[in-house]
């Protein structure tokens, strides 16, 4: 079982590192994407926000309040779509910021023993799970998407570097590109 404070060690960090990349950077860069179906760095970003408001929290919570006697919701991996429209980067980092910020506060004011970490839930395809493997997994979800958006970002500079594409590890990075 992962730990609670490693798990929000990283949670908390995310904002920062999505804010540090993309704040200012030109249409140009996040825009961009990797091909045809794949996600821009507008779209991880909706991605990570509508994640905050309808997956991660909600199912802890479900979990806490009636375990695995009702199914999660199923998540709706493009239901970010219609939320970011019409929004600034600068927006959709800002509301990041302030939906993590209550998500964790919140996760911490629970003050969850041992025990509460074996608690299950139903998910609807993957069935039974444990609070933490949900917050393991929100924690590599994170990490999955600073990846994603890492590899979209390298991947606009993928003819300019000549040969030295081969040595360039997010270059070679693929069979993942499919937004998930």
């Amino acid at each position: 079982m992962q730990q609670l404070n490693d798990s929000i060690a990283l949670l908390s960090r995310t904002p920062a590192t999505l804010n540090a990349q993309l704040r200012n950077l030109p249409d140009t860069w996040l825009r961009a994407n990797e091909g045809e179906n794949t996600w821009d760095a507008f779209e991880i970003l909706g991605h990570l926000i509508y994640g905050e408001q309808a997956n991660w929290m909600p199912r802890a919570r479900m979990i806490l309040q009636t375990g695995d006697t009702l199914p999660f919701a199923a998540f709706d991996r493009r239901g970010h779509i219609n939320a970011m429209q019409n929004k600034t980067i600068a927006q959709l980092l800002d509301e990041f910021v302030q939906l993590r910020s209550q998500n964790l506060a919140e996760l911490l004011a629970w003050n969850l023993q041992p025990e509460d970490f074996n608690r299950r839930g139903q998910h609807p395809a993957l069935g039974t799970v444990t609070l933490s493997q949900l917050i393991a997994a929100w924690t590599v979800h994170d990490l999955t998407h600073l990846h994603q958006l890492s590899r979209v970002l390298a991947h606009q500079y993928r003819e300019a570097v000549g040969p030295w594409n081969k040595f360039l590890g997010v270059l070679q990075c693929s069979g993942h590109s499919e937004p998930r």
